[in-house]
């Protein structure tokens, strides 16, 4: 411990060698020799996970970093501020140390004469409520998920590809766990071995783990192999229905179907059940992290809301994975990441998680079309585009994910590479269809960009231009021109050709629409986004509903409601859901006014506003003069069983 030195003297010594990088020596050393980590959940229920390393080190200045930029969440988010107890010997004495004073993830020592390993040990608190990826909560009193980036540390200098990391766990007893990582043997504390990996490797394998444990063989007719792991926070969150393991099912042989080949030796879906993490998912090459609310397998509204979960990312494996751009190729955690092709490595990912969410029959192909409506109708209203590029929140993709809350989302844009690009790889998809008169699709650009031949997991990363050219090989084009017509210009409609060439158009009704039923469930909000222009959160109803994001420009904006105040009353009425909407179908061809009473931070305020179009959900509508290649785009490859 540092208050049993000079802390003046160790202080001025790390000072001065702070920014020394380790020696050839010692870099052909980590290179060479592996890197043990234990990692210790046994009290993951409290929210703590332990763990201890061990360097092989020479005697020289020493610098250990914790992982920054994460792979998949693209932006410099490691939680390091949820790192505690963090300490470092050697030869049985503990080294002081010293936090680099402009880089907050990197750690400075000095190795002493005669000692050839550094033990490390530090503690990871992981939060109880927030959102996030990594940084949010990783735990549950049942269950927990680990990221090994949450637990790690590696010596400057040195590429993750080169360093092996022998890992070890350990688990509350009675749990079980999966994981893509190959197990070595079981030690006699009943922890598990794994077999050497890369960091790279470590980090892309994590680790779900729980007392309420199932691991479900999928498509056993394909191979490589492919499981469903299950863990949750109750025995009944993890009884999936038969019919649902064979969409899963579905599911993989799709993929298999579309690409004709894979990039992994087996793959696994670990999904956490439970109400107590952040629902999301993260890629991962041969496994993927997914949670979703505890009862998302057996409750069919969450299961529509969340179709597209597993489907996404493991389209991932392949496009994000195998195929990554340039920019997002980085060789350590620490290395800044560029996202401007964000909009091909999830956009992309974003358009078939959907396809193939209803080519395997997760989803109907009416739920799809509902979520598509709802899409781009929502992303036509946003006056964010009068200001605001599609591909720069690609470009800002590290700013815009770490935006808490909805509040001003429509004027400021969140991160619309998703959503958008998802209209725009529709639209790519229908013109390879006009072009080569239903020869061809985009499911061609896949096996071509994406495919053969298989290989275990490897990086193979692209640019813009190989992107282009690949589509050229399917269907001649000026697609640089494509893409750039719906990236960088000011648009203030986005890109609709999908749906209209595709034989469907976008209509409003009074008819709710299933998708944004679901979303109001799951999120617990109302959307009235297309009547006052408001989204308002149904929770704690009693004490009035947080106005979640008021449309600038919309009836509701234009009376000077903001995010963050309260509505009240509606029409004299305390509000609630039912209230609101049946003030929005009196006042439907009427002169009177809707009135609603807010709190703006603790002052009263009453406002009258103007609407009367009554309510308006967005759908899809059948074209009878155009072909339905919409409709096309989800056809089945493989025969349903």
């Amino acid at each position: 411990m540092i208050h049993r030195f000079c802390r003046r003297s160790v202080v001025a010594l790390l000072a001065a060698l702070a920014f020394f990088a380790p020696s050839g020596r010692l870099a052909a050393q980590m290179r060479s020799a592996p890197i043990r980590i234990y990692a210790d959940l046994s009290e993951a229920p409290q929210r703590i996970f332990h763990v201890h390393l061990v360097f092989p080190v020479s005697p020289e200045p020493f610098t250990l970093l914790y992982p920054k930029w994460i792979p998949g969440e693209h932006g410099p988010n490691g939680p390091i501020a949820d790192v505690v107890g963090l300490r470092f010997m050697a030869g049985g004495k503990v080294l002081p140390w010293r936090r680099d004073d402009v880089d907050m993830f990197a750690f400075h020592l000095v190795i002493p004469d005669g000692d050839s390993e550094l033990d490390v040990s530090l503690d990871y608190l992981t939060p109880l409520e927030s959102e996030g990826y990594s940084e949010g909560p990783s735990a549950t009193a049942k269950m927990a998920i680990l990221e090994w980036n949450l637990l790690v540390l590696y010596p400057e200098g040195a590429k993750t590809d080169d360093l092996t990391y022998i890992a070890t766990l350990r688990l509350p007893a009675g749990w079980k766990y999966g994981t893509a990582l190959e197990l070595a043997q079981e030690t006699d504390d009943g922890s598990a071995e794994f077999k050497p990996v890369s960091l790279t490797t470590l980090v892309d394998s994590p680790v779900l783990t729980g007392e309420y444990f199932r691991s479900i063989p999928l498509a056993t007719d394909v191979q490589p192999p492919h499981r469903l792991d299950l863990a949750g926070d109750s025995r009944d969150a993890i009884e999936i229905p038969k019919d649902e393991v064979e969409e899963y099912s579905n599911l993989v042989r799709e993929a298999q179907a579309l690409f004709q080949a894979h990039h992994y030796d087996h793959y696994d879906f670990l999904l956490s059940l439970t109400d107590h993490m952040d629902p999301n998912g993260l890629e991962h090459h041969q496994s993927s992290d997914n949670r979703a609310p505890e009862r998302m397998l057996l409750d069919p509204v969450a299961r529509t809301y969340y179709a597209d979960l597993l489907s996404h990312e493991f389209f991932h494996s392949w496009n994000g994975k195998y195929r990554r751009p340039l920019g997002l190729s980085t060789p350590d955690f620490q290395q800044p990441m560029k996202g401007d092709l964000l909009w091909v490595y999830e956009g992309l990912t974003q358009y078939y998680g959907e396809v193939l969410s209803a080519r395997s029959g997760i989803e109907t192909n009416a739920d799809y079309r509902e979520w598509l409506a709802w899409t781009a109708a929502y992303l036509d209203n946003w006056p964010g585009r009068t200001w605001r590029p599609l591909e720069d929140t690609a470009v800002s993709a590290q700013l815009l994910y770490m935006v808490p809350g909805q509040a001003w989302r429509s004027w400021r844009r969140w991160v619309d590479f998703y959503d958008e690009s998802w209209l725009m790889w529709l639209d790519a998809d229908v013109t390879i269809r006009q072009l080569t008169h239903g020869q061809k699709s985009l499911d061609d650009f896949c096996r071509l960009f994406h495919g053969a031949p298989s290989s275990p997991p490897q990086l193979v990363p692209y640019t813009f231009d190989e992107v282009v050219t690949a589509l050229n090989q399917v269907a001649p084009y000026d697609w640089q021109k494509f893409f750039h017509d719906r990236l960088d210009q000011i648009t203030l409609h986005p890109p609709m050709g999908g749906i209209t060439g595709g034989g469907w158009r976008v209509v409003y009704t009074d008819q709710p629409n299933s998708y944004i039923q679901a979303m109001e469930q799951s999120e617990n909000l109302v959307a009235e986004n297309f009547t006052l222009g408001i989204a308002v959160s149904s929770l704690d109803g009693a004490k009035g509903g947080d106005l979640l994001d008021v449309i600038p420009g919309g009836p509701a904006a234009e009376v000077g409601l903001a995010p963050v105040m309260k509505l009240l009353t509606v029409n004299g009425r305390a509000w609630s859901p039912d209230v609101l909407r049946d003030a929005i179908v009196a006042a439907k061809g009427t002169a009177e006014p809707i009135v609603l009473q807010v709190d703006n931070v603790g002052y009263a305020q009453t406002v009258r506003v103007h609407y009367h179009g009554g309510l308006r959900y967005p759908h899809l509508e059948r074209d009878p003069s155009a072909p339905d290649l919409l409709s096309n785009t989800l056809q089945p490859l493989v025969p349903q069983k």
